[in-house]
């Protein structure tokens, strides 16, 4: 466990952002993005080396999650990834922070590949864990192996109204059973998972989550707010920034062959490495590898922040 951070809150013009730090205040930034269902305790293993290093880790709360909230009630609760992306960038502007490091996996690898892709000047240096985050929502019509739609069984189940209601009733068993399904050989203690389960009590996280799932498939309208980036990103932009893909060997929701083709997004100095035994949550199981990626795109991109 790492040492206690300092805990904070910034207001965006969206958003009421909880977040953590650890490090010092003055060191090189690095932004830290949890996935679904998830929070910011999976990167407790990561944190403690980056600070030991010297660097500043930033660890926030996604929309939907924890004491995270909406400032506005009148605002829709997206889960759209370019809703995720833009509120990456307003957490930098309203941090001061020039340029990042920036780590993530799931929605939270989505939001640092949307950044580095769309704003590479804010952008130092990308962990993107899983490979390409940027979701093809266009593409996402066409059907997939019989084997990865069996995979995908809780997407389909949350773009139906029994799913909606199955999520908010059931959150906590639903999600503890997507964690055994997509990390098999990972054995969490239960006092692990309800620590992060309280997360999910957050009274935005089941309208976020399932608007995430429906806007991905085109079963729900996008926030008007997001649609310049949406259409941007339809386009599939390339990533140049310096880049470190990480897979899990045993993801069980996203097979290590989903990244074996990532290259082809990436224009910048790009390696991608396979972590075996792990699965999809990645933070959790292999911290060390991934301090170890950030510590290395620190050591090849220079000290400047």
């Amino acid at each position: 466990m790492a040492a206690t951070p300092v805990q904070r809150r910034l207001l965006t013009p969206t958003l009421e952002i909880a977040f953590e730090e650890h490090g010092p205040p003055s060191g090189p930034p690095v932004v830290l993005l949890h996935g679904f269902p998830d929070d910011l305790r999976a990167w407790d293993g990561v944190v403690g080396p980056l600070a030991a290093a010297g660097c500043r880790a930033i660890v926030p709360y996604l929309r939907g999650y924890g004491p995270t909230s909406f400032r506005h009630h009148e605002t829709p609760r997206s889960g759209e990834q370019a809703a995720l992306g833009a509120d990456l960038l307003a957490l930098l502007d309203g941090l001061g922070i020039a340029r990042a490091i920036l780590a993530g996996y799931d929605w939270g690898g989505r939001a640092a590949c949307i950044a580095a892709a769309l704003w590479p000047e804010r952008v130092r240096a990308l962990v993107s864990i899983g490979g390409y985050n940027i979701q093809d929502i266009a593409g996402n019509l066409a059907p997939d192996l019989p084997a990865q739609e069996h995979r995908y069984w809780y997407q389909w189940y949350f773009n139906t109204e029994r799913g909606r209601a199955g999520l908010a009733r059931n959150r906590r068993a639903l999600c503890r059973m997507l964690w055994q399904l997509w990390s098999p050989n990972w054995r969490f203690e239960e006092a692990t998972y309800a620590r992060t389960a309280a997360s999910f009590d957050n009274p935005d996280f089941a309208e976020v989550v399932i608007h995430s799932y429906r806007h991905r498939h085109q079963n729900a309208p996008g926030d008007p707010a997001f649609a310049a980036i949406e259409r941007q990103l339809a386009a599939r932009p390339e990533i140049t920034v310096p880049s470190i893909v990480l897979h899990g060997a045993a993801d069980g929701v996203d097979p290590v062959q989903h990244s074996e083709q990532a290259a082809r997004h990436f224009s910048g100095p790009y390696r991608r490495e396979v972590v075996p035994l792990a699965g999809h949550f990645l933070p959790w199981e292999a911290p060390d590898a991934i301090a170890a990626a950030v510590l290395s795109l620190r050591a090849e991109t220079g000290d400047g922040t």
